[in-house]
């Protein structure tokens, strides 16, 4: 069995920001030499999200308006977390979009549906937070 685990690192410029990460992932499928096994990819901070959906800007700007309907970041003082934060709201999105994924490896390529790819989402942006990524196969 083959294993390799790296992490990917990131420091947006927007406190919310959509990445497409799916190259760099695969570049590490590629890298691990698996030809059949499995790709766990997760955000190792709790105000951000690794995601799998369409890369479509106006979807994302969609994505974004609804998670400010449901958590809004203003305001700030409506929410009990920020004693000395003001990141509550990135918390709640993070809830909605979850922490991980786990994508299928065949014949050493990502076995993404029509249209999947692979996103890192940011909550609470402007410092740098990293992403797991673990592949397991043969």
């Amino acid at each position: 069995m083959r294993v390799l685990t790296k992490e990917l690192w990131f420091e947006t410029k927007k406190r919310l920001e959509f990445i497409d990460i799916s190259a760099q992932v695969e570049a590490l499928v590629a890298e691990s030499g698996v030809r059949d096994g499995l790709c766990l990819v997760n955000a190792m901070h709790i105000t951000a999200s690794v995601f799998i959906n369409d890369a479509e800007a106006g979807l994302h700007r969609d994505f974004a308006d609804w998670l400010e309907k449901l958590a809004p970041h203003e305001s700030v003082s409506s929410y009990r977390h920020n004693v000395g934060e003001d990141n509550a709201d990135a918390h709640m999105k993070r809830q909605l979009f979850g922490r991980e994924v786990v994508v299928a490896i065949t014949e050493a390529k990502l076995h993404f549906g029509p249209w999947e790819r692979i996103f890192y989402g940011e909550f609470d942006g402007r410092r740098r937070k990293r992403v797991l990524v673990k592949i397991i196969g043969e």
